[in-house]
């Protein structure tokens, strides 16, 4: 028995929801994804990122453990402003650290409880003192964190009933995030019909699902009813669950990476490709909060996205952060002729267009200059060189196919020698935008059309 192997159980997926809805309700946590997070966008990449965070914080070792902690802080440390009611948040406010790691405790001991096999008290007492030792990492002040489990139960109700409230990220989550989320990749092959029926039933069993298992404390608080069919369905899941997963061996119980299957290729278009080429890379690139629009927002995410891989420097970051929001001002300048900062993608294609045909040095008026900043940041030993693994994480592995991924750098890559240099890399961008025809290499840097 340990923390770590309960975390990685696949019954921990029952009590995902409910602990994003629980740390949801937090107000630092809820403004810090409103202002900064591209979640219901891209609802699938977040919840990744958390459960990926959460593995490599507490299923790794020390040296991957302390990586993961800087990554966080990288990420951490441009998350704060001030709310539209005047409140200022800060993502590296203790309490609201110490309250999103102990949610991740509380949903390992609640998804054992739920399941009918609750941890005894000296199971409780020795899985917290590994929690502990783990979260002691982070450098919380001391009392942050309750010294023992027997004081957990009395700082989350202290928490729900005097800090917590039923934020409208946590009622998005809970009742409206799942009806208008987006077909995960692998399950495309149902059709849009498929899956709007799919997702309607997923949302509205995740929804009493959730409010069953939420802490009582935390439905008296906000007035959320436990129905009976929900507290059916919690039964027979978790404790199905159980019985099921408890009976098989390790390598299925437990998560390990999952490999794609490649996405059948399309049919490469005969006419002018660059129309299409430039709305896919607005749709699958650009747009990362998923709202049709492109705002400062989505390039401060497509930063973040690229820092949230590496292991930078505070200066670093800085160039990456710098770069892009000096492409954002050339988009802005060029592009939002009403000026209210939002550009649709019609306006991107046809100023895109307009800008490469009227002048061959238009792209190095943002784009080329962000690519070069992310080039230098990816390529961490300064050999001038990018692999598959380090060019991938521009587009954050899960944005476009990895395979349609491989193959566009395959293109990119003429000498076949498995790297590519900081000029095939950047022509490779040139081609995309401006080759008329698709038989450049780099018209195919996403993928195949």
């Amino acid at each position: 028995m340990s923390f770590r192997r309960d975390l990685s159980e696949w019954r921990i997926v029952l009590v995902a929801w409910r602990l994003l809805v629980l740390q949801a309700s937090h107000p630092v946590v809820a403004a810090g994804m409103e202002e900064h997070s591209t979640y219901r966008g891209h609802p699938w990449r977040r919840i990744e990122h958390t459960l990926g965070s959460g593995r490599r914080l507490f299923q790794a070792d020390q040296e991957q453990l302390w990586r993961e902690v800087q990554r966080l802080d990288r990420a951490h440390r441009r998350i704060r402003g001030t709310t539209e009611d005047g409140r200022a948040y800060d993502a590296h406010d203790p309490a609201t650290r110490a309250w999103v790691l102990l949610t991740l405790f509380e949903a390992v001991a609640a998804m054992r409880e739920l399941s009918g096999d609750p941890y005894t008290p000296d199971e409780l007492d020795s899985l917290y003192r590994e929690f502990a030792e783990i979260a002691a990492v982070f450098g919380l002040p001391a009392g942050e964190l309750p010294a023992t489990v027997a004081e957990l139960p009395g700082y989350l109700r202290r928490t729900t009933v005097e800090r917590l409230e039923f934020t409208g990220t946590a009622r998005h989550l809970l009742y409206d995030m799942l009806h208008e989320a987006p077909c995960p990749r692998r399950l495309r092959f149902l059709g849009p019909v498929g899956w709007r029926v799919l997702r309607s039933l997923v949302a509205r069993v995740v929804t009493e699902l959730t409010v069953a298992d939420l802490p009582a404390v935390y439905r008296e608080r906000f007035g959320l009813v436990r129905t009976r069919r929900g507290a059916l369905l919690s039964g027979l899941l978790h404790r199905g669950g159980r019985a099921v997963l408890t009976g098989l061996p390790d390598r299925y119980r437990y998560r390990a990476p999952g490999v794609r299957p490649p996405s059948r290729p399309r049919r490469m278009p005969r006419q002018d490709t660059r129309p299409p080429r430039l709305e896919r890379f607005f749709r699958e690139v650009l747009d990362q909060t998923g709202d049709g629009l492109l705002t400062a927002r989505d390039l401060q995410a497509m930063a973040h996205n690229v820092c949230w891989q590496l292991e930078l420097s505070e200066e670093g970051e800085g160039r990456v952060h710098a770069a892009f929001e000096a492409w954002w001002e050339q988009l802005r300048a060029t592009m939002d002729t009403d000026g209210d900062g939002r550009i649709s993608r019609d306006e991107y294609v046809a100023a895109t267009l307009a800008g490469c045909d009227r002048d061959p040095a238009y792209l190095e008026g943002g784009l080329l200059p962000a690519l070069r900043a992310v080039f230098a940041a990816v390529d961490t030993d300064g050999d001038g060189l990018l692999d598959f693994a380090e060019y991938r994480v521009l587009f954050d592995g899960r944005r476009v196919h990895p395979a349609e991924l491989s193959h566009g750098f395959r293109r990119l890559d003429t000498d076949g020698d498995g790297v590519i240099t900081v000029a095939e890399f950047l022509r490779g961008f040139v081609d995309f935008f401006t080759a008329r025809a698709p038989s450049a290499p780099g018209t195919q840097l996403l993928g195949r059309a």
